[in-house]
């Protein structure tokens, strides 16, 4: 894997709160702000797939009209709560 350099400005007070974070860890800054910076990654990527499926789903939706109800959703993971194996319920108009 390739690596390259990069330049953030941060406040002091902020500096001074990851060194010290980084000395109670044990590790460098560097690596705890790479690790910052990759869990932020990570978990934004996350969110705007889900927010993309959103997205997706809902112009199915208005395109098909198929949905089901609460109360079909809601019994249907009720049951896998329970541990039972069900198919989830059929959708309709």
């Amino acid at each position: 894997m390739s690596t390259a350099a990069l330049a953030v400005k941060i406040d002091l007070e902020v500096k001074k709160r990851i060194k010290r974070l980084a000395d109670l860890k044990q590790r460098s800054t560097h690596w705890l702000m790479k690790e910052a910076i990759l869990q932020y990654v990570e978990r934004e990527e996350k969110r705007e797939s889900f927010r993309q499926d959103a997205i997706s789903a809902w112009n199915e939706y208005q395109a098909t009209g198929l949905h089901v109800t609460v109360e079909e959703a809601d019994a249907w993971l009720a049951k896998l709560e329970e541990g039972q194996d069900v198919e989830p319920p059929e959708c309709h108009i």
